[in-house]
């Protein structure tokens, strides 16, 4: 929480951060190809990208510490399942747009550094 004023500021930051993480994903799916095994991984990554936001809106109206703990795990294991994806997108070396996929791979891993730091400090 270095560069925040605030634990609200962070929150904030977290939630529109992982909101845009789903909607840039959403957009980068849409953009490529409707083979068979493109489907499935469009299908899981999609269900992933937008479950990690989803699930953090859920962390931030934990009302205990245990129950904090859990929602922001199962927020990390989304985020993680994202990352994975990706990697497998990006591993099968498609005709696709490498630079997007890329920046999605960065901000998946902050993303994904940020609930650990939070899991870690929550212990």
């Amino acid at each position: 929480m270095n560069n925040f004023k605030s634990k609200d500021e962070f929150i904030y930051y977290v939630k529109a951060k992982t909101k845009q993480f789903a909607i840039d994903t959403i957009k980068f799916c849409d953009s490529l190809s409707c083979t068979q095994s493109l489907k499935v991984i469009k299908f899981q990554l999609i269900k992933s990208a937008s479950s990690t936001g989803a699930n953090y809106r859920a962390v931030c109206r934990s009302r205990s510490k245990a129950e904090f703990f859990s929602k922001l795990s199962i927020t990390l294991e989304e985020a993680d399942e994202s990352q994975y994806w990706l990697e497998i997108l990006d591993n099968l070396q498609l005709k696709i747009n490498q630079v997007e996929l890329d920046r999605l791979q960065n901000e998946i891993t902050q993303i994904v550094s940020i609930l650990t730091t939070a899991r870690k400090n929550t212990k």
